[in-house]
């Protein structure tokens, strides 16, 4: 194993552990993980497909699903690949910039993807309570200028992870008990004070959480013009049209808090849940997004089928 300099300010490499308590297990925890990295990569990339290749899904809803599926594709191939190497080739070596980028990448993906989900709650409340004025209000002009929001705040927001992470000195440290590189995983190897990431860490969750209302702010509205409805099957047509949509929401939030609230309070739970959390947060939601808009969406479900039946 090379040796560091401790008087060097930043570590040419880091070694990522990958799961410390499970190193017996890692080369059987890498198979579901390639499995579902499989999966991400066929699921994604035919809804691409689809999309592109079908005039009659030339729709928001659609553009937005595409635009999903590229941030999985990015999210899963950022972590994913170096994970199975370090489960099953022991390739825990990452170089220094190399960490930076992964580190960069994950936590912008993941924040478009929650812009994302936002942007989805918007589609689907005119879609609901504004009908007639669905095509009007969502325009093409209006889906880029939504796209580009989720791309340039998250690029803004993640930009300064890698500045405040390079002012760091890391006195020789350059061991991380994880199977991927974060911000604050980073942060805390360095041999400085850390408050400021710590500060500017809060201020980008806060960003989630606004996220958050802002999904739950529509679904409210959603609800209640639902309700209004005097026909039961009309009701249940609305909400089945929110259906896919709340179960990526799920798939998304769901390890996410958890692993948050582990994190935060669990210093009782053994750090091989934490970093099996931390996993499922971006490890899972890119495999099952596709899948359940592959089930619940009828558009991609009928043209997927068409895809292997012509095939045949």
């Amino acid at each position: 194993m090379p040796s560091i300099n401790v008087t060097q300010f930043h570590p040419p490499f880091f070694l990522l552990l990958g799961i410390p308590g499970l190193e017996t297990v890692h080369i059987w925890i890498a198979f579901p993980f390639c499995i579902v990295y499989l999966i991400a990569l066929l699921g994604n990339i035919t809804i691409l497909f689809v999309i592109k290749t079908e005039r009659s899904l030339r729709q928001p809803m659609f553009y937005f699903l595409a635009m999903l599926s590229m941030i999985d594709l990015g999210l899963s191939t950022s972590t994913i690949p170096k994970m199975l190497g370090i489960f099953w080739f022991k390739l825990q070596e990452i170089s220094f910039w190399g960490c930076l980028i992964q580190m960069f990448f994950i936590h912008v993906f993941t924040g478009m993807e929650t812009v994302l989900l936002v942007a989805m709650a918007y589609d689907r409340f005119v879609a609901i309570c504004n009908p007639l004025q669905y095509t009007t209000i969502l325009t093409n002009k209006t889906i880029i200028i939504l796209g580009s929001v989720v791309v340039g705040r998250n690029l803004v927001l993640g930009t300064p992870f890698v500045f405040l992470i390079l002012r760091l000195p890391f006195c020789g440290h350059y061991i991380i008990p994880h199977t991927y590189c974060e911000h604050m995983g980073l942060a805390q190897l360095a041999c400085a004070p850390i408050k400021i990431n710590i500060i500017y860490g809060l201020m980008v969750i806060s960003n989630i959480v606004v996220d958050v209302i802002l999904i739950a702010s529509s679904y409210a509205f959603i609800l209640r013009a639902v309700f209004r409805l005097s026909s039961q099957e009309a009701r249940l047509k609305a909400l089945n049209t929110c259906g896919s949509h709340v179960c990526v929401m799920l798939c998304f939030y769901t390890p996410a808090f958890f692993s948050f609230m582990t994190h935060r309070f669990g210093h009782n739970i053994p750090h091989y849940v934490h970093i099996l959390l931390a996993n499922l947060y971006v490890v899972v939601p890119p495999a099952l997004n596709p899948v359940i808009y592959g089930v619940r969406t009828k558009q991609i479900r009928e043209h997927v089928v068409k895809i292997f039946v012509q095939k045949e």
